[in-house]
């Protein structure tokens, strides 16, 4: 249910109607201590200013106090009415509440006075226990608002000063984590950069290398070592080129300016491919189904990744013969389907195999899609389904986890 609450100034109002409504009704009744020469109309003006003061009882803290002490006096000599006495103590806790430090300290002083001048002389001028019940009733008045108020202010400003540090505690381990973040980011970096980049370097260097012996040893134009060596070269070159771009993301603060791949690039991507897999007798074909429209950066980058992904898979696993890729849109969804003849491998893995294909399904899984990967008959099938909009993080479907576990 809604809970119902009221705004600062709603509260004013609704205080300030029911203490003249109240006033009212005790004045009807004749529920109030009236002297004999007074008229009854008198009765209402102490209460009624007292109202109006209510509504003020926030903005105007001395003025309310001040002119509300002067009705309270009113009320005294005129004819007791209970409605001005609560109003009365009303304002002094709101001033207390929302005034001054040093309003606070005054009315503490004001109302210890006047409850022992008050007390005094009813002890002169009658009986001490009258003056025990006037001790009583002032400070009642005078006191208990004032010390209410003030042990509330105090309980708000120690909640407001917690809540002010731990808010300083979450953006000090906001920051501590932001550091962490950069550094472990620069740590990735130095490593991609001195090992597997300096790796792609001798690769890239060696193949142009061996490119230039074979054109001093005058090899023909046709020569599949040629052709190998090109592959080998700008495959190199552009997976140096990719990584050089990784690694200034990790080390930029400002992840914007990485300019992703996108699917516009995958007729130099089968181009590459089909480059590299001619020598092992592997062709390449592709067919795009629905329009592709505007999609997503993640989206369209986890979609390039995972077709980049299963075209290497095919170069290094596949038996000769034809892959097909296939991909279609879908108004919500875009379905990448991968086949490449399978060739069952009874060799040793090597190092970091299968993880092409967990990378694969964590790409799908992060974005609320679905991934499977595995042989079905004479092919090995690549399945991946990915939401034009990207959802929460999603782990791999069970299909497609139990046929990666099957396949490794």
């Amino acid at each position: 249910m809604p809970k119902f609450c009221l705004s600062p100034r709603q509260e004013d109002r609704t205080i300030a109607l029911a203490g003249l409504v109240g006033g009212l009704l005790l004045t009807v009744v004749g529920a109030y201590d009236r002297a004999a020469a007074v008229p009854a109309w008198v009765m209402v003006l102490p209460f009624a200013g007292m109202a109006g003061l209510e509504l003020l009882r926030r903005t105007r803290t001395v003025w309310t106090v001040s002119v509300g002490g002067l009705l309270f006096a009113a009320n005294v000599f005129v004819g007791s009415n209970l409605a001005t006495v609560v109003m009365y103590t009303d304002l002094l806790y709101a001033g207390v509440l929302y005034g001054s430090r040093r309003m606070s300290k005054i009315l503490h002083l004001t109302g210890g006075a006047s409850t022992l001048v008050l007390s005094t002389l009813t002890l002169l001028y009658a009986t001490v226990a009258q003056a025990l019940l006037v001790a009583g009733f002032a400070a009642l008045v005078f006191l208990a608002p004032v010390w209410t108020a003030d042990l509330l202010r105090e309980h708000r400003e120690r909640a407001d000063t917690e809540r002010l540090r731990a808010e300083q505690t979450a953006l000090l381990a906001e920051l501590d984590r932001r550091e962490a973040v950069v550094a472990e980011r620069a740590r990735m970096a130095r490593e991609l950069h001195d090992v597997v980049a300096n790796h792609l370097s001798a690769i890239a260097i060696h193949a142009t290398g061996a490119q230039s012996l074979a054109r001093r040893q005058r090899r023909d134009t046709d020569d599949p070592l040629l052709a190998a060596m090109a592959v080998i070269r700008e495959n190199s070159v552009q997976g140096l080129a990719e990584m050089r771009r990784m690694i200034d993301l990790l080390r930029a603060r400002d992840e914007t300016s990485y300019e992703a791949p996108k699917l516009d690039a995958l007729d130099t991507l089968l181009a590459q491919a089909g480059a590299a897999g001619e020598a092992a007798g592997l062709a390449f074909e592709a067919a795009e189904d629905g329009v592709r429209g505007e999609l997503p950066a993640p989206v369209e980058l986890a979609a390039y990744r995972i077709v980049q992904e299963s075209l290497t898979n095919a170069l290094k696993h596949a038996a000769p013969g034809i892959v097909r890729l296939g991909l279609t849109y879908r108004p919500e969804r875009i379905e990448i389907a991968v086949d490449s003849p399978y060739r069952a491998s009874a060799g040793a893995a090597l190092p970091g195999a299968r993880a092409g294909l967990v990378g694969m399904g964590e790409r799908a899984g992060l974005l609320g899609g679905s991934f499977e990967a595995g042989p079905d008959g004479g092919c090995w099938h690549v399945r991946a389904v990915l939401p034009r909009e990207p959802g929460g993080a999603e782990v791999v479907g069970v299909a497609g986890v139990a046929k990666m576990r099957e396949a490794s």
